[in-house]
């Protein structure tokens, strides 16, 4: 079973987690797809909006809400592991305890530019074969070269959890971009 992974933090999970979701879903050879929710992202010093748990409990209820009947779980399996909590960690306790499924990890390509501060970087691209969304702002097609990874050719999305949290915090109402 082929097995995407989209991890992140959604602190908000909004429509363009949505609809990188049903583009993962439709256009994709995958079985299924986990949004691995992150309690800490070991590369964000500040502190998150809403609690590891919280995020866990929105992202669960707007998977129901936005894709309901569809091959997606949210996993919580960062929430049981020993901080520091590295992508590559994650990936080799998933691999040990489900050795018969083929995990392909999914990131954007914002992501993909910084890899190099990722926990053991070169191991971790050795052992996986990334699967990349477009940014605005990145060149998707020349870092997925670079780094060895697979381009998805989905739909450029222009928002961000990042904007979302910063026009909130200036009193902008972004109710219609969070799911």
């Amino acid at each position: 079973m082929k097995t995407g992974l989209y991890f992140g933090s959604f602190n908000p999970m909004h429509i363009g987690h949505i609809s990188i979701c049903r583009f993962l879903l439709n256009c994709t050879d995958l079985d299924q797809l986990r949004l691995v929710v992150s309690p800490r992202n070991p590369l964000k010093g500040k502190a998150y909006a809403n609690s590891a748990k919280e995020r866990l409990e929105y992202v669960t209820e707007a998977v129901k809400r936005n894709l309901p009947g569809r091959k997606v779980i949210v996993s919580d399996v960062e929430y049981s592991m020993p901080p520091p909590l590295y992508t590559i960690n994650t990936l080799r306790n998933l691999r040990f305890l489900e050795p018969d499924i083929d995990f392909i990890p999914i990131i954007g390509a914002d992501n993909l530019a910084i890899i190099e501060k990722w926990h053991k970087w070169e191991e971790l691209l050795m052992e996986n074969t990334f699967w990349v969304y477009p940014r605005s702002g990145y060149d998707t097609e020349e870092l997925c070269v670079k780094y060895g990874c697979k381009i998805l050719r989905a739909p450029l999305i222009e928002i961000s959890s990042t904007q979302i949290r910063e026009a909130e915090n200036s009193g902008i109402d972004m109710s219609a971009f969070r799911v």
